[in-house]
């Protein structure tokens, strides 16, 4: 598959005239963008988040003025349309096609947002149906001053509270297969543990011995652009640093840390826009299937200063946390469609 058949599968920018016609003519679509625009667009057969960062197909930008479309590879049914709030959440994967694929839009800062990034690893069929999706967010900005949505584009519905799923059935001569590219590889400084699983912590151990964890991050002058990094049963998921409060002797994250894992930080990655390209195309040598949905981080688009460069490969919203079954940091993913 050439660079230019996985752009136009991955989905484009584009304004909200050409968005609108998309709609209006047919079809499933997943679409990110700012509120306001959102609010502009027709109803039909959309599922939607608000983010004004993006990888588009003439490189990174922020924008309030663009939409990101990326049709849905539909051909084996229906879709179904569901909100999901914090009691329903667990059946998620559960109410999924026996063979197809979920897309996912998660507000930022909910309480869904906190309740399945703790738990979703524990829901019922999760790693056995593909989960994929977002944490929709807002321009930095607008932090305290706007919220982040999921949106239902059959109802019009703006969501601040609530997740909502687009479940896509698929043929049976197909199938949906989700995958990930980390840059991020654990470094050879210290081992960290963690007593408790949770967004928050005080106290770890540092090679086996008690520290406060603020404490040893200041002292040691760590880089907290660079997550912490594990082994989640055989692939290299990120923690990522949101704040460190050493008054208060706590470090939040924006996912869990687990008390069954060992973390170490991240080794640096010197120019994530080539390493992202070779480790493409190192995972399949241009053969992947068509690519039906993909998102990287915001904390990617910022730290590695990603506006106005090309990532032509695989294009999208730049998030607020991806969703690859579980909550991911820092981390690209993408569908593609085998068969």
């Amino acid at each position: 598959m050439n660079s230019q058949t996985r752009q136009e599968l991955s989905g484009r920018m584009m304004g909200l005239s050409e968005a609108t016609a998309l709609i209006r003519g047919g079809g499933y679509y997943s679409i990110a963008g700012d509120e306001l625009l959102l609010r502009e667009l027709p109803r039909g057969h959309w599922i939607g988040g608000t983010i004004p960062y993006f990888m588009g197909q003439d490189g990174g930008v922020t924008t309030r003025d663009q939409l990101y479309v990326a049709q849905v590879p539909v051909s084996g049914g229906v879709p179904l349309m569901r909100f999901y709030d914090q009691i329903s959440l667990e059946r998620v994967c559960a109410d999924a096609p026996e063979n197809g694929f979920s897309i996912i839009v998660i507000p930022a800062f909910s309480a869904v947002h906190s309740l399945f990034a703790r738990n979703a690893p524990g829901y019922e069929d999760m790693y056995l149906k593909p989960l994929i999706g977002w944490i929709s967010g807002i321009h930095l900005d607008d932090l305290g001053r706007a919220s982040p949505l999921a949106v239902n584009g059959e109802t019009l519905e703006f969501e601040p509270d609530r997740a909502l799923v687009m479940h896509v059935p698929l043929p049976a001569d197909k199938y949906a297969h989700i995958d990930i590219i980390n840059l991020f590889t654990p470094g050879d400084g210290d081992s960290i543990r963690f007593p408790a699983k949770g967004f928050s912590v005080g106290e770890c151990r540092i090679n086996g011995e008690p520290a406060n964890f603020a404490r040893y991050v200041t002292t040691n002058a760590i880089d907290t652009r660079l997550p912490l990094v594990a082994d989640y049963s055989g692939a290299m998921i990120n923690v990522s640093i949101k704040a460190v409060d050493l008054g208060k002797g706590v470090v939040d994250f924006y996912a869990p840390v687990f008390d069954d894992v060992e973390y170490r930080f991240a080794a640096p990655v010197p120019d994530y826009v080539s390493a992202f390209q070779q480790a493409l195309r190192a995972r399949d040598g241009g053969q992947a299937g068509p690519v039906g949905f993909s998102c990287n981080c915001v904390l990617n688009y910022l730290y590695s200063e990603l506006e106005g460069k090309r990532v032509p490969s695989l294009l999208g919203p730049m998030t607020y946390g991806e969703v690859a079954y579980q909550l991911l940091n820092q981390t690209l993913v993408y569908l593609t469609i085998e068969g």
